[in-house]
């Protein structure tokens, strides 16, 4: 490169020429754009990941209990969840996962001997992924030290501690009829979204003990309330909620 290009490095910056050019190569056999601005070459163009990082912090209530969520539910940042969850593009995960780790690693943090408790997706979600968008960001996360990895290991829930139930239906308090397919979440009222969801989770192994719950995005926090009653119900205290986004109020 010369050194009168516009593009060569300053003196003393590191050599990326390398870097750039295994980008190009890699981008005529598998093209790529940015997520969010559509720039060639980079699933997450820098411009775009200095946007994320400027992003504030997301904070509200749900059922009495603190949210914290790394990001609102918008524009860039539902592009790459939606890339993420519906495409399984797990190469963007290096870009949400710091920021969500470092919220759960802070509740854990401030809550000494808490249990970390994913809110359990549907059974239809999980299959079609194949994978689990939560458990993947909070293995990915970045910056751990081996402090913070093993408080995580040791504050993971035992398997089965929030799960998915059939709940009653009102009317009868019997499980409602097999073929009958519910409305989506987006075409019921706020009354009906909590009438479909109280009942669904049931939690285990939480008794006497404090719970941080963790899920990928909390939209109107009926999920996410339902996760707090079921601990509740089983004899445990939700001290912190952790989301990696939520839908603006």
């Amino acid at each position: 490169m010369s050194p009168t290009n516009p593009r060569s490095p300053r003196p003393g910056a590191p050599p990326h020429g390398w870097a750039d050019a295994l980008l190009a190569l890699l981008g005529l056999v598998l093209p790529v754009t940015c997520v969010g601005c559509g720039a060639p070459d980079r699933a997450v163009c820098p411009h775009c990941r200095a946007a994320l990082a400027a992003e504030p912090q997301r904070r509200r209530l749900v059922a009495g209990v603190r949210l914290d969520a790394a990001f609102a539910y918008r524009d860039t940042v539902r592009a790459l969840v939606l890339e993420l969850k519906l495409r399984g593009r797990t190469d963007l995960v290096p870009v949400l996962a710091p920021r969500f780790g470092a919220l759960v690693d802070r509740a854990l943090a401030d809550v000494p001997g808490a249990l970390l408790v994913r809110v359990p997706p549907s059974r239809t979600s999980a299959r079609r992924r194949g994978f689990d968008p939560v458990v993947l960001l909070l293995r990915r996360a970045q910056g751990a030290g081996p402090a913070v990895r093993a408080r995580r290991r040791s504050c993971r829930a035992p398997r089965g501690a929030l799960r998915r139930v059939r709940p009653p239906t009102p009317a009868t308090g019997l499980p409602g009829p097999t073929g009958h397919r519910a409305h989506g979440q987006k075409e019921r009222t706020a009354l009906e979204r909590v009438e479909a969801t109280v009942g669904t989770l049931r939690a285990a192994h939480v008794t006497g003990r404090d719970v941080v719950v963790v899920d990928d995005v909390v939209t109107t926090g009926v999920t996410m309330a339902e996760a707090v009653r079921a601990v509740r119900a089983a004899g445990g205290r939700v001290v912190r909620c952790v989301a990696l986004a939520e839908v603006e109020e």
